[in-house]
C-alpha cells in the first residue's frame, strides 16, 4: 500500500506519515500499532465494536498498523481507556491503541479500500441485527425487557477465595468489562459488573449463571441489576473502574500491585464483543467451568510471612501450614533476618487464600503477618552459597494436598480452628494413643471422638488455635505405624 496517510481536514494529504508519536489530544480517529500480518479488518473493527460504531477503517499492513475511526469522540476516549491497562490482543499478540493527529479519515480516493468498507458494512449490518434482535426481543417482553448492561453476582458455596480479578478474567470473555464492585451482603460475596454493551451483559447471564468457577464450589448466580451504571470511587481490590486509571485506592486500601494491574492486560485473550474467542469452556455435565489459565491467575504467587518467631519456625513448619491453603513450591527463610521468610505457592489465588486464612494468626506465641511479596519466585542458593538449610525446594513433594484437580480438600478449606478434622487412621489406633501423641506436643486435649462408621478419621479438640496450628504442623504425615500416615485439617466442626 501506498505511504500517503489520510488526508486530514486542511487537505494536506501528502503529509508523510509520523507513526502519530504526538498524539495525546482525544480524537475519535485512534491509530493502532504492531498488529498481525496476517489480521482481517474484520478482527480489526472488533476492537471498536464493543464501545460503539466503527465508522471507517485504514490497513496499513505493511506497516503492521491501521487507523479506527469511532463514530464519536466519546466512544473513543473510553476505548482508549478500557484498554491501556488491558492491552489487546489480536491472533495473541498484543495490540497498541493511541489517539491519532488525524481528526477523520478521509479514504475515498484511497486504493485496497474496498475490503475494508466491505467488512465495515458486514459489522454494522450484524451490529444493528443484533440491536433489532434486541428490540425485537424488548418489543415482545422477552428476555432482554427493560435490561441493562449491569448484572447483579452472587457467588455461592465460596470455598475458595474469588478475587475481583477471577470475575474480570471470566466476564471479559463476553465483551468489554466497565467497572466492578465487590462486597459482602447476608454473609453471601456479591460483585455488581457493568458491560459496555447490554447485549454482552445478556449473552454472559445466559452462558455463567449456575456455573461454578472450581470444581464443586463457588457456584455463579447471576441476574440483571436494576441499576443503570455503576458509580466507582476508589480503584482497588474490591472496586474498580477501568475506564478511569486516575481514581484513588481509597483510605486503608492497598493500591492494585504493579502484577496484578498488569494481570488486568494478560487476562483479555481476544477481542472484546466477539464470542468465537470465548476461552471459558462449560461441560453441560458438570455445569462446572473450567476457566483456562485461571490456576494460573496472573499475579504474585509468592508471600512474605513476617514476625516469626525464630527460635521455633523451620522451612518445613511452614510448608506444611501454609499447605493447608495451597501446594507449597519453595520456602525460603532469611538468612541475616530469621523471623521473615518468603513461601512460595503454587498459584497466586493459593496465596491469596492463605493470606486470608493465616495473617494475624499466632504462632509460638507471635502474630505471624501474611502478604504478597514483590518477588516473583523464590530463588534456590548458588552452588556453595551458605544457607544454612533455610531454602528448601518442596515443588515435588509427596505431601501436597492439591495436586488432584477436583480432590475432595478443594472443598475442606476451612480457617484454623481450635478443633482438628484426622484421617488415615490405622486400626490398631486407639483413643488414648491419640491424646496421648498430641498431648506430647505440648497440647491440652480438651475433646475427642472417632467419626461413627469406622475409626479411620476423627476430630480432636485442644486448648486454642494457636495449639492446634503447632500440632497440626508437628504432627501432619506423623507415621502411625501400618503403612499409615496421619492426615491432619483444620475442622467447620466443634465437638
Amino acid at each position: 500500500m501506498n505511504n500517503s496517510t489520510p488526508a486530514t481536514d486542511n487537505g494536506n494529504d501528502k503529509k508523510k506519515f509520523k507513526g502519530d508519536k504526538s498524539s495525546c489530544s482525544p480524537s475519535r480517529v485512534l491509530h493502532l500499532r504492531q498488529i498481525p500480518s496476517d489480521v482481517t479488518e474484520a478482527e480489526v473493527i472488533s476492537l471498536g465494536v464493543p464501545f460503539g460504531k466503527v465508522t471507517n477503517l485504514l490497513m496499513l499492513k505493511g506497516k503492521s498498523q491501521a487507523f479506527l475511526e469511532m463514530a464519536s469522540e466519546e466512544a473513543a476516549v473510553t476505548m482508549v481507556n478500557y484498554y491501556t491497562p488491558a492491552t489487546p490482543h489480536l491472533r495473541s499478540q498484543p495490540v497498541y491503541i493511541q489517539y491519532s493527529n488525524h481528526r477523520e479519515l478521509k479514504t475515498d480516493n484511497l486504493p485496497n479500500q474496498a475490503r475494508a468498507q466491505a467488512a465495515l458494512q458486514a459489522v454494522n449490518a450484524m451490529q444493528s441485527g443484533s440491536l433489532a434482535v434486541t428490540s425485537a426481543l424488548a418489543a415482545e417482553g422477552g428476555p432482554l425487557h427493560g435490561q441493562g448492561s449491569v448484572l447483579r453476582i452472587i457467588v455461592e458455596n465460596l470455598f475458595y477465595p474469588v478475587t475481583l480479578e477471577v470475575l474480570y478474567q471470566i466476564f471479559s470473555k463476553f465483551g468489554s468489562v466497565l467497572k466492578i464492585i465487590t462486597f459482602t451482603r447476608n454473609n453471601q460475596f456479591q460483585a455488581l459488573l457493568q458491560y459496555a454493551d447490554p447485549m454482552h451483559a445478556y449473552y454472559a447471564k445466559m452462558a455463567l449463571d449456575g456455573q461454578s468457577v472450581y470444581t464443586a464450589c463457588c457456584t455463579l448466580r447471576i441476574e440483571f441489576s436494576k441499576l443503570t451504571s455503576l458509580k466507582v470511587k476508589y480503584n482497588n481490590d474490591k472496586s474498580r473502574d477501568f475506564t478511569r486509571l486516575d481514581l484513588p485506592s481509597g483510605d486503608g486500601q492497598p493500591p492494585l500491585e504493579p502484577s496484578i494491574a498488569a494481570a488486568f492486560g494478560l487476562s483479555v485473550p481476544a477481542a472484546p464483543g466477539t464470542l468465537t474467542s470465548l476461552a471459558v469452556t462449560t461441560s453441560a455435565v458438570s455445569g462446572q467451568m473450567t476457566i483456562p489459565g485461571v490456576t494460573d491467575v496472573p499475579g504474585n504467587s509468592v508471600l512474605l510471612v513476617s514476625n516469626l518467631n525464630p527460635e521455633a519456625i523451620t522451612p518445613h513448619g511452614l510448608f506444611i501450614l501454609f499447605g493447608v491453603y495451597g501446594d507449597v513450591h519453595r520456602v525460603k527463610i532469611m538468612f541475616k533476618k530469621k523471623e521473615n521468610a518468603l513461601v512460595q505457592m503454587a498459584d497466586a489465588m493459593q496465596a491469596q487464600l492463605a493470606i486470608s486464612h493465616l495473617n494475624g494468626q499466632r504462632l509460638y506465641g507471635r502474630v505471624l503477618h501474611a502478604t504478597l511479596s514483590k518477588h516473583q519466585t523464590v530463588q534456590l542458593p548458588r552452588e556453595g552459597q551458605e544457607d544454612q538449610g533455610l531454602t528448601k525446594d518442596y515443588s515435588n513433594s509427596p505431601l501436597h494436598r492439591f495436586k488432584k484437580p477436583g480432590s475432595k480438600n478443594f472443598q475442606n478449606i476451612f480457617p484454623p480452628s481450635a478443633t482438628l478434622h484426622l484421617s488415615n487412621i490405622p486400626s490398631s489406633v486407639t483413643v488414648d494413643d491419640l491424646k496421648n501423641l498430641f498431648a506430647s506436643t505440648g497440647s491440652t486435649v480438651k475433646a475427642f471422638r472417632f467419626f461413627q462408621k469406622d475409626c479411620k478419621m476423627a476430630l480432636i479438640q485442644l486448648g486454642s488455635v494457636e495449639e492446634a496450628l503447632h500440632a497440626l504442623i508437628e504432627l501432619h504425615n506423623h507415621d502411625l505405624g501400618e503403612n499409615h500416615h496421619l492426615r491432619v485439617s483444620f475442622s467447620k466442626s466443634t465437638i
